[in-house]
């Protein structure tokens, strides 16, 4: 009877050894899966981001040469380059990231929404800021004739035309970017879930 006890107690015990290995294995295994999934995500953000900080200083070229500007040019490259990354990590975290995570958007909405977010933050934005700051510091310094009151905008969109035409290779750069990562970033999450349901 005490043998017979004590080889039910090694049983048990081996079988919670074992049982304690395999636990042990699975969240090393889900955390390996949510440690690729992470860093993709990062590295797509910070892509998509650092993507947007040289169409931020390729604007600022751009609309400074266009306007004749020689002043504050360290002031404007450097709010031009960390602006839209700012504004493109921060829209892309709440616009794709999270609404990824909570399972709510397809594959093609995740494409969409990544690229909308490259266009958006990393060429819409930087344009429309380069040509508000090279603008206002053509009008403080003099640097090309003043516009007509009432045309304002219209005169200086005149003036920039082919400058503004330039911008058309990064759009089309940020749109595919911006398609491709969220493409990956989808894909990566999907095969990181169905290994992490499948591990349970």
């Amino acid at each position: 009877m005490a043998t017979y006890t004590h080889d039910q107690h090694s049983l048990s015990l081996g079988h919670a050894n074992l049982r304690r290995s395999m636990v042990i294995e699975i969240i090393e295994k889900k955390i390996e899966y949510l440690r690729k999934e992470k860093t993709l995500n990062i590295y797509g953000t910070m892509m998509i981001g650092t993507t947007a900080s040289f169409s931020g200083l390729l604007a600022n070229f751009i609309f400074r040469h266009c306007f004749r500007v020689n002043h504050d040019a360290l002031k404007t490259y450097v709010s031009l380059s960390i602006l839209p990354f700012l504004s493109t990590v921060v829209a892309y975290k709440f616009l794709v990231t999270d609404a990824l995570y909570s399972g709510n958007i397809s594959q093609e909405s995740c494409a969409l929404r990544s690229s909308l977010v490259s266009i958006a933050c990393g060429v819409l934005y930087p344009t429309a800021l380069a040509f508000s700051k090279n603008g206002r510091l053509a009008v403080k310094y003099h640097t090309v004739p003043l516009p007509p009151r009432g045309r304002v905008l219209l005169y200086w969109v005149m003036l920039c035309q082919k400058e503004i035409k330039g911008m058309v290779i990064p759009l089309a750069f940020q749109a595919s970017l911006g398609i491709y990562n969220g493409i990956q970033h989808y894909a990566i999450f999907e095969s990181t879930l169905e290994k992490t349901v499948h591990e349970d």
